[in-house]
């Protein structure tokens, strides 16, 4: 994906009226059994990456931007697009097509940045996650949720993947936020945020 030229950033995508995106106290949650599936049912922050459907736990997403200029940051993973400034503030950004295993794809004028916030390894940690389009903030209930496939241990999202739901755009994958990366790619994180 190229980054739009300098100033032609697109407004800020504004959630439904009534929507919070104020994260709340993590709940320590069992990945297996009708318990857990219970648990994770609530509302979703959906988008795509080329055909297939993904969701975020609308508690998790900050905000959604449109493509701004990133800054790639040397010596860092493919993944790792670079940062952006946010307000001020130096916030990574995590190309998901890249990080799946997927091709790189030029950006259009659907191509967004999810702005999110998750506890990893005891702190917090603000990321921006690249993908080619935001669907709909949808409401899936338990009764819609299936625990993930076993892909086996090649499949990357499976790494991260909490349950498979249906909405009105077919099977998302819905996924754990403070799972996407790993302990090396927090390191890689850390590295580019400090020298940017």
């Amino acid at each position: 994906m190229q980054n739009p030229p300098a100033g032609t950033a697109r407004p800020a995508v504004r959630l439904p009226r009534g929507e919070t995106m104020e994260r709340q106290a993590d709940v320590t949650r069992d990945d297996g059994g009708a318990g857990a599936l219970h648990a994770l049912g609530g509302k979703y922050m959906t988008f795509q990456l080329a055909r297939e459907v993904y969701g975020l736990e609308i508690l998790a997403v900050r905000e959604i931007i449109g493509l701004m200029e990133i800054t790639r940051v040397p010596r860092t993973p493919d993944f790792l697009r670079g940062v952006i400034n946010l307000r001020g503030r130096v916030i990574p950004v995590v190309d998901l097509r890249i990080k799946f295993g997927m091709a790189a794809v030029e950006a259009t004028d659907q191509t967004v940045i999810i702005v999110v916030q998750c506890q990893v390894e005891g702190r917090a940690l603000t990321m921006g996650l690249l993908v080619d389009q935001v669907l709909e903030v949808a409401s899936i209930d338990a009764a819609q949720l299936e625990p993930p496939p076993d892909l086996g241990a090649a499949t990357i999202e499976g790494q991260f993947i909490r349950a498979v739901g249906k909405t009105a755009h077919g099977v998302a994958f819905l996924l754990d936020t403070a799972r996407i990366l790993s302990g090396q790619d927090l390191g890689h994180l850390d590295r580019a945020t400090a020298r940017a």
